[in-house]
């Protein structure tokens, strides 16, 4: 089988976002990952604050904006909603799903998290993959990539749980159910060879 598609997700602190960025860039596939908040906010003509909100008490995504992309990803997708459309979390999922769709359509691409594992199950040519990592090293790692005076113990739990209540209110799917995916692979070794592992398992190439 040649995928023309991967879809990443990940347990928090895992590497799961950098491991998917990693293979985008092996493969010169384009990268959907935290960016899809700016797409949101522009399809749904809110703040971007706004769809964080949102976001952190839905899927918990984070920070990293690419607009310009984004804005010609929501455009190419025909998703700009009318001016007084209400914006609630299932508007969100629903904006989130066409734009996972669209890069479906449009094929190379490397997909982090948002339901895109549910969204694109049935479709064969779309290669599945979870990352998990031992609960002391994903602490170390976030010690060192959150803000000052972060709790990293207290953000993990949170942003896994909010993770697997959005993956079961909006899709009905238990997150971490291993037939949602074609690999569940843990990061404790290194970042690096988990990606090798990913792309080797869905292209068959080092």
């Amino acid at each position: 089988m040649e995928y023309r598609l991967l879809t990443v997700n990940r347990e928090f602190g895992s590497g799961g976002g950098r491991i998917a960025e990693t293979i985008a860039g092996w493969l010169g596939w384009k990268l959907l990952d935290r960016d899809i908040i700016d797409a949101i906010a522009y399809a749904a003509h809110v703040d971007k604050n706004v769809v964080r909100h949102y976001d952190e008490h839905v899927d918990s995504w984070l920070r990293r904006i690419n607009q310009q992309a984004m804005r010609s990803a929501a455009l190419a997708a025909g998703i700009e909603l009318g001016e007084n459309a209400v914006f609630d979390a299932e508007e969100m999922v629903k904006i989130s799903q066409k734009i996972v769709e669209k890069a479906y359509a449009d094929g190379n691409c490397v997909i982090v998290g948002r339901g895109s594992q549910c969204i694109l199950q049935h479709k064969p040519d779309v290669f599945h993959a979870f990352v998990y990592a031992p609960y002391k090293e994903r602490i170390l790692r976030l010690r060192d990539r959150l803000e000052k005076g972060a709790n990293a113990e207290t953000r993990v739990r949170t942003v896994d749980e909010e993770r697997a209540k959005y993956l079961q209110q909006y899709f009905g799917k238990c997150w971490t159910n291993p037939h949602l995916y074609d690999l569940m692979v843990s990061s404790h070794e290194d970042e690096d060879s988990t990606a090798k592992v990913i792309l080797y398992a869905m292209t068959g190439k080092g």
